[in-house]
């Protein structure tokens, strides 16, 4: 089993708890989310699982596995609005990653001027609603610890 991983230090939250309605929905897959620790510098996004970036934008990236599963990483609800301010990518799409690899990092007092929140959904792409075990729902977490297991 592929364990998905943290890819920021915070507090795990279910996905309904994410003031988003899609994403609360499921309607992108299963999942978490984590709401990043309080930071005054800039936030380092690793990834969650090993694999190879399929999509890569400022604001989310989507790893896909070996065994063909995507994970989507979205930085925050809302952001695509920004436009790149206050996010820097350090990964290009396509390349091999492993879980920790840092991809983008982001600027937490940019996204809160915006008026967006930075919480960060982890979802597997085209999943069926609560299809993972959420069981780190309500834990904190470091960059690294598990979230969940693949489907």
């Amino acid at each position: 089993m592929t364990t998905v991983v943290s890819p920021v230090d915070g507090e795990v939250l279910a996905l309904a708890d994410v003031p988003d309605p899609v994403f609360a929905a499921q309607m992108v897959g299963a999942g978490v989310a984590v709401r990043p620790a309080a930071s005054q510098q800039r936030v380092e996004v690793r990834s969650p699982i090993a694999g190879k970036i399929l999509k890569l934008h400022p604001h989310a990236f989507v790893v896909f596995t070996a065994e063909k599963q995507g994970v989507l990483v979205h930085v925050g609800i809302d952001t695509v609005k920004m436009r790149g301010e206050g996010f820097e990518l350090l990964a290009a799409e396509g390349d091999s990653v492993h879980a920790g690899d840092p991809i983008l990092q982001y600027d937490p007092a940019a996204i809160a001027a915006a008026g967006y929140s930075d919480i960060v959904p982890v979802v597997v792409m085209d999943t069926a609603p609560d299809s993972v075990n959420a069981k780190s729902v309500g834990l904190n977490v470091v960059v690294g610890d598990s979230l969940f297991e693949l489907p």
